[in-house]
């Protein structure tokens, strides 16, 4: 099953800074046992285009969606068996502590 992991930033990261996981570690380890298949940094949010059109206009705005303490930074996407090993992925991703992660199945547009 394949999930898209947003990698956020949290306004409450975890206290404990003993041992953070190694990015490096963590991106080689699963390239290499085929967990990850893509994944990548966003630019800032001051880098972010929000597009929208309204009764056939087209609105263009700088900036991300919504106004938030909490943005995302990057993104993973992940091949499991199914969400229980899509945890332990993000269990072991460095920003599991100083941010948070989204697991998001994708959705079947045919179905």
């Amino acid at each position: 099953m394949k999930y898209m992991m947003f990698v956020c930033t949290d306004t409450e990261p975890d206290t404990d800074k003993t041992n953070p996981p190694d990015i490096e570690a963590w991106v080689a380890d699963n390239d290499a046992r085929g967990r990850r298949l893509d994944g990548d940094a966003l630019a800032p949010t001051s880098a972010a285009t929000t597009v929208r059109v309204r009764n056939g206009e087209l609105l263009v705005s700088d900036g991300p969606f919504t106004e938030t303490k909490e943005v995302i930074v990057g993104y993973d996407v992940l091949e499991c068996a199914d969400l229980d090993e899509a945890i332990e992925i993000a269990r072991a991703h460095p920003m599991a502590r100083e941010g948070r992660l989204e697991l998001r199945p994708f959705g079947d547009l045919d179905g």
